[in-house]
């Protein structure tokens, strides 16, 4: 069975970015290919939707980040949750679970 990329909600690509910074410091390319392991390649973020993300991230003070070496030793920039983001974590996790009931009760009435 093939695999398809899906597009992501409007809205949820902060929280998934978020949620995957909970477990630590990543760089940008880290992250994508996070999200596409753990949806089993069902999310596939591509650099045009990630990097104007995390820098949305970054001024709005979710996230910090700092240069530093990658895995092959090539510069990059790793990015890291804060406080102020894991606070936003739990409100972007309510309305994403708000929106999803709702879209839950619309298909099984409709």
């Amino acid at each position: 069975m093939e695999s398809k990329a899906s597009e992501l909600l409007p809205g949820t690509l902060d929280l998934l970015i978020l949620k995957v910074l909970m477990r630590g410091t990543m760089h940008g390319y880290g992250i994508a290919m996070r999200l596409k392991s753990v949806s089993e390649d069902v999310l596939q973020v591509g650099e045009s939707s990630l990097y104007p993300a995390l820098q949305r991230l970054l001024l709005k003070g979710w996230a910090k980040a700092e240069w530093g070496a990658s895995e092959n030793n090539r510069r990059a920039r790793f990015y890291a949750i804060t406080a102020a983001g894991r606070k936003q974590l739990g409100v972007e996790r309510e309305e994403f679970a708000r929106v999803v009931g709702a879209i839950q009760k619309v298909l099984e009435t409709a």
